[in-house]
């Protein structure tokens, strides 16, 4: 059974990166007793893969991570005991059956994601920031310098900022995400800030992803959804001889 897990990063957790994380939950799974299926071969691992990795120094609310599992267990048990054994900082929130063919991988579902940008306390800048924030969406077009891997080019990211707007001091973004269009929050926040003549502070943003998206759409029509979506909790009645005992184990 193909299964995706739901899970938040907060807290000292933001400071551990990917590789970290990914070796966390194989410990987890372990001690939790999720009977997780291997691969084949003489070096064989757990088949585990992420939807997108979290940059270090960024909080989630919805991190995801699908896994493969020989023994099925229900949605509910399978929180709870990965809850039981998990450190501060990481929460299991879902835990879903998805359906088995490789095109719902989660990784090469992403399209989109949320995130939320505060300052930090004391990094605020001394002036008015915040009303430019509607003129600066409403833009047709915002040309950065992007680097890549080996170079650096000119980009419109405007197509990429599917939402942006400001409340009380907290900017909601929802952008683009995954292989074949990506920006960051961060990134868009500096561009905005060099237009009002503010240089960026690197150090000055808390930044939280509030959720995932896959697009269930059409090239003329985005159709979001949460990763989460794509999926169903399992229930009792589809673990054929989960009893007690299995309930004990894990």
């Amino acid at each position: 059974m193909k299964v995706r897990v739901k899970f938040s990063k907060q807290g000292i957790m933001k400071f551990i990166g990917h590789l970290d994380v990914m070796r966390y939950f194989q410990k987890a799974i372990r001690r939790a007793g999720i009977d997780i299926a291997y691969t084949e071969g003489l070096s064989p691992h757990m088949i585990m893969s992420f939807a997108s990795p979290l940059g270090v120094g960024l909080t989630s609310d919805a991190e995801y991570m699908d896994i493969e599992i020989r023994t099925p267990i229900p949605s509910e048990d399978a929180i709870e005991s990965l809850n039981r054994v998990s450190a501060e900082g990481i929460t299991v929130t879902g835990f879903y059956r998805i359906p088995e063919n490789r095109a719902n991988k989660a990784m090469t579902l992403v399209a989109a994601a949320d995130y939320t940008l505060r300052f930090r306390r004391g990094h605020e800048p001394k002036t008015d920031w915040q009303s430019g924030i509607s003129h600066f969406f409403a833009l047709k077009e915002i040309t950065v310098m992007k680097k890549t891997k080996k170079s650096e080019k000119e980009v419109d990211i405007r197509p990429m900022i599917y939402e942006m707007h400001v409340n009380a001091g907290t900017v909601f973004f929802r952008l683009a995400s995954g292989s074949a269009a990506n920006l960051k929050p961060e990134l868009v926040m500096d561009t905005y800030l060099k237009t009002l003549g503010i240089e960026p502070d690197p150090f000055a943003y808390e930044i939280n992803r509030c959720e995932i998206y896959a697009d269930t759409g059409t090239q003329q029509k985005r159709n979001l959804v949460p990763l989460s979506a794509l999926g169903v909790s399992i229930t009792e009645e589809d673990c054929p001889g989960y009893g007690q005992s299995a309930k004990e184990f894990t």
